[in-house]
């Protein structure tokens, strides 16, 4: 049994294991942080928020200063699909984001049938009558 974690992960419930959905790598174990098997950007944050004013004229830019934040963008070893970014503090270990209890989800899937592709509301809210 497979269950969809986010948009790009699934843990595999016979293995424990974690995957990725677009190409079904086996990234790691689900027992630690998928983050540990997967490649890792340490990304510029001026290349993502780049500076509104001349950095030769003034001190503050309104863009991040790497000496303070850092983006990190985990991508698929296989596929090299981004499976996450986050905003770290330069120095600090990454976040440890999610630690699924197995036996719980265990328990919760057994009597389940899998799901294989993710749940799709409506693409349109019907007019429900109000008014501006």
């Amino acid at each position: 049994m497979k269950v969809l974690m986010t948009e790009y992960l699934r843990i595999d419930l016979d293995t424990e294991h974690w995957e990725c959905r677009v190409c079904n790598h086996d990234i790691g174990p689900a027992t630690h942080s998928y983050k540990e098997g997967t490649l890792v950007h340490n990304r510029d944050p001026r290349e993502i928020h780049p500076p509104i004013l001349d950095p030769e004229k003034y001190r503050f830019t309104f863009s991040p200063d790497p000496e303070w934040v850092r983006i990190l963008e985990y991508y698929c070893p296989h596929c090299g699909t981004m499976v996450e970014t986050e905003y770290a503090i330069p120095g600090h270990p990454p976040l440890y984001d999610m630690e699924p209890d197995l036996p719980a989800l265990k328990a919760q899937w057994a009597a389940r049938e899998e799901i294989k592709d993710p749940v799709v509301g409506p693409a349109v809210v019907a007019d429900q009558g109000h008014k501006h």
